[in-house]
């Protein structure tokens, strides 16, 4: 059953994949206007920026310290250090030509508000499994989507020094590991039909309020 579960959350995911969205396919192929990726590096800065507090949540919720630990280990990534993940975000920012202080002092669109406060409710109002299952829909698709980023990166807009793309190269390993972990949480949280179904479901709306941001980023 295990596995089974893991799969429909895959089946839900793939529906609204992030690389079949029209914006990632134009970053793919060079089409993607430089100040569409500006917008898109101002805006998700928000989102990066919001993503521990989505770990927080979960980890604050759970008596399981197995789960915790495999959280933790997450939440240290995101945070600790000179290297730490919204840092990262802002040199790649820098690589692309925005203004750091212009982007941390920038308002969310609606569409980023509505993604932040989606996870936010995710993570802290659905069960375990679901909060689980929503940190999953993201970083399950983060390492091909970082891989696609960093080529077509290199490929049409001349970027490829390290320190421009080192967050897609931090997210590309990384985030195999974490989503990993995450399917182990779902599997070990999920001991009901009932919390199966919100594992699922907690997917599905994770993963179109990611593929709605983007439509909001690339009107």
């Amino acid at each position: 059953m295990a596995n089974d579960l893991i799969k429909k959350i895959h089946s839900v995911i793939s529906e609204k994949s992030l690389l079949k969205h029209p914006f990632y396919e134009a970053w793919n192929c060079g089409e993607l206007p430089i100040e569409s990726m500006r917008k898109y590096a101002e805006q998700y800065y928000h989102f990066e920026k919001a993503y521990p507090r989505f770990l927080s949540n979960v980890h604050s919720r759970c008596d399981d310290r197995n789960v915790r630990q495999l959280l933790l280990e997450n939440l240290w990534d995101e945070e600790h250090g000179e290297d730490n993940h919204v840092e990262l975000w802002l040199r790649f920012c820098d690589a692309i030509g925005l203004d750091r202080t212009q982007v941390e002092n920038s308002a969310p669109d609606n569409s980023t508000k509505e993604l932040i406060d989606s996870f936010l409710d995710l993570t802290s109002n659905r069960s375990l499994a679901g909060g689980a299952s929503a940190l999953f829909a993201f970083e399950s698709q983060v390492p091909e989507v970082a891989d696609t980023k960093i080529a077509g990166l290199k490929s049409f807009y001349g970027i490829e020094d390290k320190r421009g793309i080192s967050f897609f190269k931090v997210h590309r390993d990384l985030d195999i590991e974490h989503s990993d972990a995450e399917a182990e949480m779902i599997n070990s949280l999920a001991t009901t039909e009932q919390e199966e179904n919100d594992a699922v479901d907690s997917a599905d709306i994770a993963a179109n309020s990611l593929w709605n941001f983007l439509d909001g980023v690339y009107k």
